[in-house]
């Protein structure tokens, strides 16, 4: 177990675990957010981590963003490098090498949403309200809630929540896309371990590939990407883990992944 700046780190077996701890409302800093950055770039360098899990400490906030009176005198220098800040962590948390599972466990505002919606997947618990009502104060969402939140839910839905402000609850989150799962209240955390064990059995390798080749179907039509799809099938035939994987299926039994 690790502590740094509003975060707490722990590790079970393959999984990481963040929790958010910045009280009451698990707000980001400037620290917190050079810390994720750090995290979860160090968490894609260590081969014996197959997932990371997110959540907020407690049971009534994930995360509500980021600290209103940072931009309350208008300084451009501060905005600027919070903006930076949350965009080198956020891109990190999409970058990692496995599968990254938010676990929400309340009110996600803001940048908390924008986290999540850097993750691969979100399991909401039924009493959690998701948000982007930064246009309602004067700015936007800069952390990548304009371009990742219509990947997920559709253009007119990321207009409703961005340019309406509409706030939406677990189970309207669920309907659009925006979550993969809903769960009774203090059972997300469980459920994310429960998904993240499941990643845990697919080759690492081949989860690394394929978790980018389907984050470049935002940059490219299929038409570009399908050869490359072929070539990364191919090469997964240098992997020890592609022999070990054919080889344990024949066998009938559980592979084990060298991370090679």
């Amino acid at each position: 177990m690790t502590n740094f700046p509003g975060l707490h780190l722990e590790r079970r077996e393959h999984t990481a675990v963040l929790t958010l701890r910045n009280p009451p409302a698990h707000t980001w800093t400037s620290e917190s957010l050079a810390a994720l950055k750090q995290v979860a770039n160090e968490l894609s360098s260590d081969a014996t981590v197959y997932a990371l899990v997110i959540t907020g400490d407690g049971d009534k906030f994930f995360c509500a963003g980021a600290e209103l009176k940072l931009f309350a005198d208008g300084d451009k220098a501060v905005a600027r490098a919070m903006a930076r800040r949350f965009g080198e962590a956020f891109e990190a948390l999409a970058d990692f090498r496995g599968v990254s599972i938010a676990a929400i466990n309340g009110y996600a505002m803001g940048g908390g949403l924008e986290c999540a919606l850097a993750c691969d997947l979100r399991i909401a618990e039924e009493h959690a309200q998701m948000a982007l009502p930064e246009a309602g104060v004067g700015l936007l969402p800069c952390a990548g809630g304009t371009q990742w939140l219509p990947w997920l839910v559709g253009e007119g839905w990321a207009k409703r929540m961005i340019l309406c402000g509409e706030r939406i609850d677990a189970a309207r989150a669920l309907a659009i896309g925006l979550v993969e799962e809903v769960v009774p209240r203090g059972q997300a955390l469980a459920a994310a371990l429960a998904l993240a064990d499941r990643a845990a059995r697919q080759s690492p390798g081949s989860v690394a590939t394929c978790k980018a080749l389907i984050q470049a179907a935002r940059r490219q039509p299929p038409r570009d990407a399908l050869p490359t799809e072929r070539e990364r099938f191919v090469d997964l035939f240098d992997t020890q883990d592609q022999a070990e994987g054919v080889r344990a299926f024949l066998a009938k039994r559980r592979p084990e992944w060298r991370h090679a």
